[in-house]
């Protein structure tokens, strides 16, 4: 999807099997996974992101985690992003210092945000018969926090009493009641 400014497309992953989430802040999974297709019927291929972190790495600039794709509301920082057999794996920290990152480690602890979704321009991409895309270079702008991810059946499973989840829920609880102290309620 485009979001007509300076040829921006975004796709909206699920944070797929294998995430983690630790202390309320940290986050890995996957952002974009090879050879599945997503609802716009666009399937990304093994090393379409390769040239774009090496410049990145050359030009000591970050992938930017955002916030909805609002470039606006930056909520971390990426820490590590790299391709594997499986797909675009990124690991980073949502930033507490920043409201919205509360928000964003309050949301996750809840259950209510599960999805990845990627930012990037494509450079080069071929049609099937069909006139589906296959992306083969991707110039990879961000990677944010979203509602509703592109693959919907791919989301994080309830994982119980993981202590990783309960230390969300915790930081979810306080910060709500932190939220409420401070509107005086």
């Amino acid at each position: 999807m485009s979001d007509g400014t300076h040829g921006l497309e975004t796709k909206f992953m699920a944070l797929a099997e294998g995430v983690t989430v630790t202390d309320g802040t940290n986050i890995a999974g996957y952002a974009s996974v090879f050879g599945a297709r997503d609802q716009g019927g666009d399937v990304v291929a093994p090393g379409a992101y390769r040239a774009s972190l090496a410049r990145l790495r050359e030009q000591g600039r970050r992938v930017k985690m955002l916030w909805q794709h609002d470039p606006a509301q930056p909520i971390g920082i990426w820490d590590e992003l790299h391709e594997d057999g499986r797909g675009l794996f990124v690991k980073g920290r949502l930033l507490t210092e920043v409201a919205r990152g509360r928000e964003a480690a309050a949301l996750i602890g809840a259950g209510a945000i599960d999805g990845l979704s990627i930012g990037y321009r494509t450079v080069k991409a071929t049609k099937d018969g069909e006139g589906r895309r296959l992306l083969s270079e991707l110039e990879l702008w961000e990677v944010s926090l979203v509602t509703f991810p592109m693959l919907p059946e791919a989301r994080i499973g309830a994982k119980g009493d993981d202590p990783e989840d309960t230390a969300l829920r915790d930081l979810a609880a306080a910060l709500d009641g932190a939220r409420r102290m401070l509107a005086g309620n």
